[in-house]
């Protein structure tokens, strides 16, 4: 794990353990098992789209934003703007620590549409996929960078379990090889290094070709009011689908600039 990771994966745990003193693992598969099974939409959904699909994100607040979103809106109403403007799935950030979110964010989500839904945190710890499924979650994020190959396989084999799709997020040639190595078929490329912050979209270009035609694309980080041309890029690539933040958070109507963004 990086050093500039570490401090984040820290926090999850301490909040995890936390919530476990309420709500031990075995109660909370109990609870995980006795739940009216979804089957995961959020890969097949990614996949089936005839554009570029939209994974739209509700965020709280980001280490990596300067400027600040709009003031903190309603979650369950941003999750109905989002699915109004075309939006093809959801991402919620969870973590509280930096981030500001909740694991609640995700249930009043679940609560307000129909569409698939990725929970987003530093996920290293099977209770918080048993609390994703639990709170209405289609998919977890995996961090390459956050995770041994030990951990991401037994994370990425528990999530499968249980019903629950992986995105399983890279950032360089080897941390690809990595999540192939444990047979992920949906594969998120982030353009951000998680180390320095920056930015380079050029990276989605120069992993692409190594992708199997088998296994789903996410373009994540740094596609901004500039959406209409990175829409058209991503179109020339093998990228299925792509995971838009800030951008949206910043608008005063995430759902009429979303729908003008894919109707590029």
């Amino acid at each position: 794990m990086t050093e500039a990771l570490a401090p984040y994966y820290a926090a999850a745990q301490r909040e995890t353990r936390a919530r476990e003193q309420f709500l031990p693992l075995q109660a909370l598969r109990q609870l995980v098992d006795e739940t009216p099974a979804r089957p995961p939409q959020f890969a097949k959904a990614l996949a089936s789209s005839a554009d570029v699909a939209v994974i739209a994100e509700y965020k709280r607040r980001s280490p990596s934003n300067k400027d600040g979103f709009r003031p903190v809106r309603d979650v369950a109403r941003t999750a109905e703007q989002y699915r109004e403007g075309g939006a093809a799935a959801l991402s919620i950030l969870t973590q509280r620590a930096d981030f500001g979110g909740r694991k609640e964010d995700l249930v009043k989500a679940r609560q307000a549409v129909d569409l698939p839904i990725l929970r987003k945190d530093f996920i290293s710890d099977p209770y918080q996929l048993y609390e994703a499924k639990l709170a209405g979650a289609d998919a977890a994020l995996l961090i390459v960078a956050g995770l041994s190959d030990t951990k991401l396989a037994d994370l990425h084999e528990e999530a499968s379990d249980i019903g629950l799709d992986c995105l399983v997020e890279v950032h360089d040639e080897e941390e690809l090889k990595r999540a192939l190595a444990v047979g992920s078929s949906l594969v998120g490329i982030n353009n951000r290094d998680l180390g320095t912050l920056e930015v380079d979209l050029n990276i989605t270009w120069e992993l692409i070709e190594a992708v199997p035609d088998t296994v789903t694309v996410v373009a994540e980080s740094g596609y901004n009011v500039k959406m209409p041309e990175h829409i058209d890029e991503l179109r020339s690539l093998r990228v299925d689908a792509v995971l838009i933040g800030t951008a949206l958070m910043r608008e005063e109507d995430p759902a009429g600039t979303l729908s003008s963004w894919l109707r590029s």
